[in-house]
């Protein structure tokens, strides 16, 4: 019988739900109704209502038993078939969440008579009811079918193919149930037999899940029947706000290091704790990411700090001794300003990243020349703490393009109180000479610029750690040349005046898709707030 396909495009966008306090989302699922295994309902509309269910029973009545075992402890059971069906509709999912490419790839594939579905954390973003950072489609068509299908398509990656579609100025990943089967763990290489009570589809989509990376990303969602699959316990993790690898961490791990830091960035964004054995694997294998291509390892700390939720995921890099590795340079600031690894105050550092993050969020990413920029600029203050007028008035100049004039001028007027807690900041008066405020200016200019180029010096990252000889060895550099080049480029108006062709950025708002792009004038417009708004806080906490 053929499925009537509901066109996803025909719906109209609402706005972007941002909560954030995701614990708040969760105590509402604990009243919602799951559907267990039953059979696969034909739902011919795409927002049709599930009216169809046989087995009905509460995920908090179901959860209960669960709460009372050791939930930080890795079940073995977790590798066992098991299938809940749940209803998106009942957990507040409407297709206007999806983006409009995403929609559109999701009804080229199904009316070519292919399964689609959703996976991955953009599944959980929705039950959460958080923006997404992006929307991963898995599809029963095979890679060069998904090519087939699209104007603008190619394959990428080797060890983990799939496709990215082209489409609407934006790149959809597409992965296949078939590339995915091919690579199974070598934990579940013995458990992957059809159950008895499996159909096929059931059967490619718990293989698929038991290769996800954490409990959390291996929902499904059918976005035609509204029905969301979950064979690995995922929901009860969202419930219980618990992130936590789908097979022992140790061994997940092992195969990908990868995923310590998706570990972490997931935790960080979404304020969910680690699980006791997975935060135990991060501690024990954290220098396991030192094997990764640099360009991934950009990909991912890009992911971390450049998304909206960069304090908190330094503070979870800290936690674990992953900071140490990553980036060492930050890790010895740290240690010397008597940071402990569960500290719950604040520096100078995790205050900058706090105000970056009031900025942006996971549809509104900024370009890695700003934070590359601003672990260069604090290194450089905490090397050589300034006056609060120089910091400003760099900021200032740093904003207009490089007027000098302009920026001390206005940096002379500032009666603000400065942020007294932070030991980058000198205490003292300053005498009011315009000369030697604009030679401390280019002092301070001069500083970042080195520091800069100390971050890209192996010998020198080396030895930031080296007076804690309990600190894990890292020589890392993962800041390529033309990353550098950029970065200094924001920088270098200071020094060389006001760039021809410049325009002075007119209002305060931020231009979200120029800021991405790594545009100039955007990223060094929000360095400034960022800057100015760390130094000259509204409030001045005592």
């Amino acid at each position: 019988m053929a499925l009537a396909i509901f066109d996803l495009g025909l719906f109209r966008p609402r706005a972007p739900i941002f909560d954030p306090y995701p614990c708040s989302r969760l105590l509402h699922l604990a009243s919602l109704s799951i559907l267990r295994h039953t059979s696969t309902l034909a739902v011919p509309a795409l927002d049709t209502q599930i009216t169809s269910t046989s087995t009905q029973y509460s995920l908090h009545g179901n959860l209960s038993s669960a709460a009372a075992r050791d939930d930080d402890a890795y079940d073995e059971e977790m590798a066992q078939p098991r299938l809940n069906k749940l209803c998106s509709r009942t957990l507040g999912i409407r297709s206007s969440m999806i983006s409009k490419p995403t929609r559109k790839v999701l009804n080229d594939l199904k009316r070519k008579g292919y399964e689609v579905y959703l996976v991955g954390g953009c599944v959980r973003d929705m039950i959460l009811r958080r923006t997404p950072k992006d929307f991963d489609i898995i599809t029963s068509a095979e890679l060069k079918e998904v090519v087939r299908a699209f104007s603008w398509c190619e394959i990428v990656g080797r060890r983990f193919p799939i496709c990215h579609v082209h489409m609407d100025n934006s790149i959809v990943e597409v992965s296949s149930f078939t590339s995915c089967g091919k690579k199974i763990s070598r934990a579940l290489r013995d458990d992957i037999r059809k159950p008895p009570d499996f159909d096929e589809k059931d059967y490619l989509r718990w293989r698929d899940s038991l290769q996800r990376d954490f409990t959390i990303n291996g929902l499904f969602f059918d976005p035609y029947a509204n029905i969301i699959y979950d064979y690995v316990r995922g929901m009860e993790d969202i419930r219980k706000a618990k992130v936590q690898t789908v097979i022992p961490a140790g061994e997940s791990f092992g195969e990908d290091s990868a995923r310590i830091l998706r570990a972490i960035r997931i935790a960080g964004r979404l304020g969910f704790r680690l699980s006791r054995e997975t935060a135990y694997s991060i501690r024990t294998f954290s220098s396991s990411v030192l094997r990764l291509d640099k360009g991934r390892i950009l990909m991912e700390l890009n992911y971390m700090l450049a998304y909206g939720s960069a304090e908190a995921t330094l503070r979870l890099l800290w936690r674990y001794g992953v900071l140490d590795i990553l980036l060492p340079v930050q890790a010895a600031y740290f240690v010397q300003s008597g940071f402990k690894r569960r500290d719950r105050g604040s520096n100078m550092l995790l205050s900058l990243f706090s105000n970056l993050d009031k900025l942006l969020a996971p549809n509104r990413p900024c370009h890695s020349i700003l934070w590359v920029g601003m672990l260069a600029f604090h290194k450089a203050l905490y090397g050589h703490p300034r006056h609060p007028s120089v910091v400003a008035a760099y900021s200032l100049a740093i904003n207009n393009g490089g007027n000098m004039v302009e920026a001390l001028k206005i940096a002379r007027t500032i009666s603000r109180p400065h942020d007294p807690r932070f030991v980058e900041l000198l205490q003292e008066q300053w005498g009011g000479d315009p000369e030697v405020l604009r030679d401390d200016v280019m002092n301070l200019a001069k500083s970042i610029k080195e520091a800069l180029s100390s971050m890209t010096d192996e010998n020198f990252v080396s030895q930031a750690m080296a007076a804690y000889p309990e600190a894990p060895y890292s020589d890392l550099v993962f800041i390529p040349l033309g990353l550098y080049i950029r970065v200094c480029r924001m920088f270098q108006c200071v020094t060389r005046g006001s760039e021809d062709g410049f325009r002075a950025r007119q209002g305060g708002g931020i231009n979200y898709d120029l800021l991405a792009q790594g545009n100039m004038q955007e990223v060094r417009h929000t360095f400034a707030r960022v800057v100015f708004d760390t130094v000259y806080p509204t409030i001045v906490e005592k």
